[in-house]
């Protein structure tokens, strides 16, 4: 491998040091000295197509015009990025462009900056479309260079030249990744996304990047790549973020890989899933555009959302009204029968920040307003005084209609106001759903995997509702947040705290204490039939493959008595309960 050197090159008059065969375009950069370009990228390597970075180089009495941004600095040479010569060739370069596609936006701007008003000539193959293709040949390098698809070329020569894909048709091998319109520098090349009336928004806070940190709370806090979505996963090319990346950590041979680890405590917080209201047809969603879920619209509220923080509909414009409708899917006997507790307070949290943001007339439809923390009543107060108009009553539907006088299509919430004891249609631009907190679609699996119950809602279940709302029935194992039940933000809080303590008190001592009732097995009598393996409820029980038998880890078992009651030969026995045992104890009785 060669040694890089460092070269000096006189760059208008200024001296500047680079490493050697660093592009003319780059030390100019370096210098402050602007060359101007139209087909240029950090991506790719160049190859000079647009002919706006010509410069001349002047080496001894030898003088030559040359593309800034492929040729290397050498030492010994001066460069003039201004001189006569190069002006005269620029401005050439420059009219025809202009004449050729005198509507595209960066065309413009690059004469503007030339001193160019308009072109001397007429050219034969004039496009007067502000997103003309320019023939920069940016999306044909990205596509072949880097992406490595080969989707794109050129065809045909001189002012019939322009970028086609292969037989005019999309090819199997594009995968769809944008990169081509993420270079085009006039927009000709576009990403179209699939719309329709209706259509769920696909919103994700942050970037939308298929390498990212998963949250910004993420321990450790270092980025993750997302094979699904990464080029370089479909086609072996692209590598940008390895390339960029300093500490060179980016390794594509990484694989997932299950990693055993001995713990002494567990605690279980999986959190919740959303409520799909998808089935409940009569509130829209899913079906009529501008209805949102709580998240969604979370989403839109967010700094760092689709819209900035700026509440819009769909077509970009303020709605002049919103409705919050409480309680979708939760105390319904058709889906959850119980209270998901945190939608009354982040609904009037939606209400007050779409007042703040906008001059909407703002309508809360709930059941019940359980505003029961501290300071939540007072809040709920709050937003009456700052004129939100709260109806109770369950709202029935959301239909298509229109405001009256204008006849602007709009959505019309038809419900019953049970405070006036009257039908009620209220037209809105905007619906937001307070959706039910359910458990996570994965319960089943993990309340296997930890030997855990579950509540009659689905949720983990505690040991004891009031005495010993974080442990569970096997020892070690703690709940905390959602995954026990629908909690807000402070309990959740509060009952973590409660399990961490209950943790660290058990490892801090470096011994548990275990109850004496336990089954054990009699070895000469177990015939290795494993009917209790499968039977007992806390996995306490192995089978030893040397032996033949079973045995209990009595760490595990809590003595249920099931494997006991269970057993064909009577092998297995409560320890301190066998029958020779308990005949012991009632031939002393008697004596």
């Amino acid at each position: 491998m060669r040694e890089m050197t460092m070269v000096t090159a006189n760059i208008d008059g200024k001296q500047v040091e680079v490493l050697e065969d660093t592009t003319i375009l780059k030390a100019a950069e370096k210098a402050g000295i602007w060359i101007p370009t139209m087909c240029h990228s950090d991506y790719f390597e160049p190859y000079g197509v647009c002919r706006l970075c010509s410069v001349e180089v002047v080496r001894g009495k030898r003088s030559r015009i040359v593309t800034a941004c492929n040729f290397p600095v050498r030492g010994g040479i001066s460069v003039h990025t201004n001189s006569e010569k190069v002006k005269w060739i620029r401005k050439l370069i420059m009219e025809l462009m202009l004449s050729r596609w005198p509507n595209v936006k960066v065309v413009r701007e690059m004469a503007e900056q030339l001193g160019i008003e308009k072109p001397r000539f007429a050219s034969l193959e004039r496009d007067e479309a502000e997103d003309a293709c320019i023939l920069c040949g940016m999306c044909v390098n990205m596509c072949n260079d880097v992406v490595k698809a080969g989707v794109l070329g050129f065809a045909h020569s001189g002012i019939k030249r322009e970028v086609v894909l292969p037989f005019s048709e999309r090819a199997e091998t594009c995968i769809v990744c944008g990169a081509c319109a993420h270079v085009c520098p006039t927009g000709h090349i576009k990403m179209v996304l699939e719309d329709y009336k209706g259509k769920k928004p696909d919103f994700t806070l942050g970037p939308k990047a298929a390498i990212y940190v998963p949250t910004l709370q993420a321990v450790p806090r270092v980025p993750v790549i997302d094979t699904d979505s990464c080029i370089h996963f479909k086609t072996q090319g692209c590598e940008v973020c390895a390339n960029v990346c300093e500490p060179k950590a980016i390794n594509y041979d990484m694989q997932d890989e299950i990693v055993e680890i001995d713990v002494g405590q567990i605690l279980i917080s999986t959190g919740f899933d959303l409520f799909d209201a998808s089935p409940m047809a009569q509130y829209g969603y899913g079906r009529l555009d501008n209805v949102y879920n709580s998240l969604e619209f979370e989403a839109i509220l967010n700094s760092t959302g689709p819209t900035g923080g700026k509440v819009l509909m769909k077509n970009g414009r303020e709605p002049r009204s919103v409705g919050i409708i409480h309680c979708i899917g939760s105390r319904d006997t058709n889906y959850h029968p119980y209270c998901s507790r945190v939608c009354c307070m982040y609904a009037l949290k939606f209400a007050h920040l779409v007042h703040d943001r906008t001059n909407a007339a703002i309508y809360q439809f709930y059941i019940d307003m359980r505003a029961f923390g501290k300071g939540y009543e007072e809040f709920y107060t709050r937003l009456l005084d700052e004129g939100i108009t709260m109806i109770r009553g369950k709202a029935a539907e959301v239909i298509e209609g229109c405001w009256q006088g204008d006849g602007e299509p709009s959505l019309m919430i038809r419900c019953e106001d049970t405070l006036i004891g009257k039908f009620r249609e209220i037209p809105v631009d905007m619906v937001i759903l307070c959706n039910a907190i359910e458990p996570r679609r994965d319960s089943d699996a993990v309340r296997r995997l930890f030997s855990i119950s579950k509540s009659p809602d689905g949720f983990f279940l505690e040991r004891h509702p009031k005495l010993d709302p974080t442990s569970t029935a096997t020892d070690g194992v703690f709940i905390a947040g959602c995954a026990q039940g629908p909690k807000d933000i402070p309990d959740t809080v509060a009952q973590a705290s409660s399990a961490a303590a209950r943790i660290l008190s058990v490892l801090a001592k470096g011994e548990v204490e275990i109850e004496p009732v336990r089954a054990m097995v009699q070895e000469e009598y177990c015939s290795g039939c494993r009917i209790c393996n499968g039977l007992c409820p806390y996995n306490a029980i192995e089978y030893l493959e040397e032996k033949k038998i079973s045995h209990v880890q009595e760490a595990l078992c809590k003595g249920c008595g099931t494997c006991v009651a269970a057993c064909p030969s009577s092998a297995m026995t409560g320890h301190g309960f066998t029958d020779a045992q308990i005949l012991a104890e009632l031939e002393g009785l008697m004596v």
